[in-house]
């Protein structure tokens, strides 16, 4: 393990001490998993963040009895972890304020998909609407229920996992370059996040140093990634804006970004290229990529103006789902969403990695919460992504690409990285023969998905559609 991960034993009476240390110093968890070392051992780890800079805290807790104290009620972004561990575990957390199943339930049967739990209702007059699994267009599958009193939405409940893949069961057994594939299609608009997290992760457990090149390397494919992924986001806006031309515009931008990154990797979401070590072969960067770069900038900065000057679309978004920042906090928002909520946090800055290092990145923020706010962080990162291209470009050296990478026997690692839609973890126990264990996943969705009905209660039907486009939100990646 880096000396950027600091470990600790601890034993179940001292988490609630361990954690009101962590926030009475401005700390944050970030995740909670279990696996199972050897057979009939259940251990509990807890990833911790103790701030900008300072390295990570992971607290390694015996569950051997099948019971801990939840730590839900203080750190509630825990509560869907200690529920998944429920449901996948079979272990209870004590004084749980949601304890009913998040993934699945267990029964004498087998296993069955989590029952519906529904709020007590007094008021006759509260309405409740079932929207999906089945959506329009080519959403992803998701049950959304609206209590409701007129067009006021009195209490909103998403029914995720209704297509649960076990994407982190299916990592078990396979080697550690096989697991890189596993890892880009956990989430298809994030398949170079997932596996640079996944490989970095790897390569902590086998203190491998990856070539300077393939580190800018990475960087360019992620943030050629981040791109494409924030004009998506804005035509699906627009398009819940009624603005159909600007819908037209923010896809065809997108599609421009995702032709450049197939014609420099073969592959438009750029797969296949990242593993363990760096990368499989080496990119041939064009000479004119700049210039193609500043065409496309220009064009982004027509079409976010063109967005700011209508007044329809701003006034939709203005005061729309507005997410306090203490809220943000506690529910463990992430990337865009928490930075629009002003939470200072990007993991390119606060713990780099790859070539992050080299670079000066900017962080937007915005304090008002609200959709609008989350827009113009985007847009800020559209420029800011432009940026650090421009900077890296010209450092983009001649030199290898790959170094061997084999992970030591019952090893661990850590691996992140800022993707478009927040901080995304991966965690790797190694086996005994050299393969894969046990890999946690924390993606940035899981968490915005958590933090996200807290903008839509006491709001109205009419800005749903707008508000949930928004956050940018993927079930894939909370669904893994």
């Amino acid at each position: 393990m880096s000396a950027s991960v600091r470990a600790a034993n601890l034993d179940a009476q001292a988490l609630p001490t361990r954690l009101e240390q962590l926030l009475g110093a401005g700390g944050r968890m970030q995740m909670a998993y279990a696996w199972h070392p050897q057979p009939g051992r259940t251990e509990v780890r807890y990833l911790a963040a103790p701030g900008p800079r300072q390295p990570f805290e992971l607290w390694s807790c015996r569950a051997d009895g099948g019971e801990l104290p939840s730590l839900a009620l203080r750190a509630p972004l825990l509560g869907w972890y200690e529920r998944e561990m429920q449901d996948l575990y079979g272990l209870a957390f004590r004084g749980h304020p949601e304890p009913y199943p998040l993934v699945v339930e267990r029964s004498a049967e087998g296993t069955l998909r989590a029952p519906l739990v529904l709020p007590e209702v007094s008021d006759p007059q509260v309405q409740l609407l079932g929207f999906g699994p089945v959506r329009a267009d080519v959403l992803e599958s998701a049950q959304f229920l609206f209590f409701y009193l007129g067009e006021a939405i009195v209490h909103y409940l998403p029914r995720l996992f209704l297509k649960h893949r076990g994407m982190e069961a299916k990592f078990e057994g396979a080697s550690p370059m096989h697991g890189c594939v596993l890892a880009e299609r956990v989430s298809g608009v994030g398949s170079v996040a997932h596996a640079l997290a996944y490989c970095q992760a790897v390569e902590d457990a086998a203190g491998c140093t990856v070539p300077p090149r393939a580190k800018r390397l990475r960087v360019l494919l992620a943030e050629l990634e981040r791109l494409y992924n924030h004009l998506h986001y804005f035509g699906q806006l627009a398009d819940s804006t009624t603005l159909k031309v600007g819908q037209a515009e923010g896809r065809l931008l997108e599609e421009r970004i995702k032709q450049l990154a197939g014609r420099l990797t073969g592959q438009r979401f750029m797969r296949n290229l990242l593993c363990p070590g760096g990368l499989r072969r080496d990119v041939a960067v064009p000479v004119d990529l700049a210039d193609t770069l500043q065409r496309l900038r220009r064009e982004v900065e027509s079409y976010l103006a063109q967005l700011e000057r209508t007044t329809s679309y701003l006034d939709r978004l203005l005061a729309t789902g507005v997410l306090r920042k203490d809220v943000a906090f506690d529910q463990g928002a992430t990337g865009p969403v928490e930075r629009a909520s002003g939470l200072d946090r990007d993991l390119r800055r606060d713990h780099p990695y790859a070539a992050y290092d080299e670079l000066h990145v900017p962080v937007a923020l915005a304090e008002e919460g609200d959709a609008y706010a989350r827009a113009r962080v985007r847009a800020a990162e559209l420029r800011a992504g432009f940026d650090l291209l421009e900077l890296l470009l010209p450092r983009l050296e001649h030199g290898p690409v790959y170094a061997p990478c084999a992970p030591e026997p019952l090893g661990f690692g850590l691996g992140w990285a800022e993707s478009p839609r927040g901080s995304l973890y991966y965690a790797v126990h190694l086996d005994a023969q050299g393969m894969l264990a046990r890999v946690k996943i924390k993606s940035p969705s899981f968490s915005n998905w958590r933090a996200f009905p807290f903008t839509v209660h006491q709001t109205n039907m009419m800005d749903y559609a707008i508000n949930e486009a928004s956050f940018g939100l993927t079930i894939a990646g909370c669904d893994r």
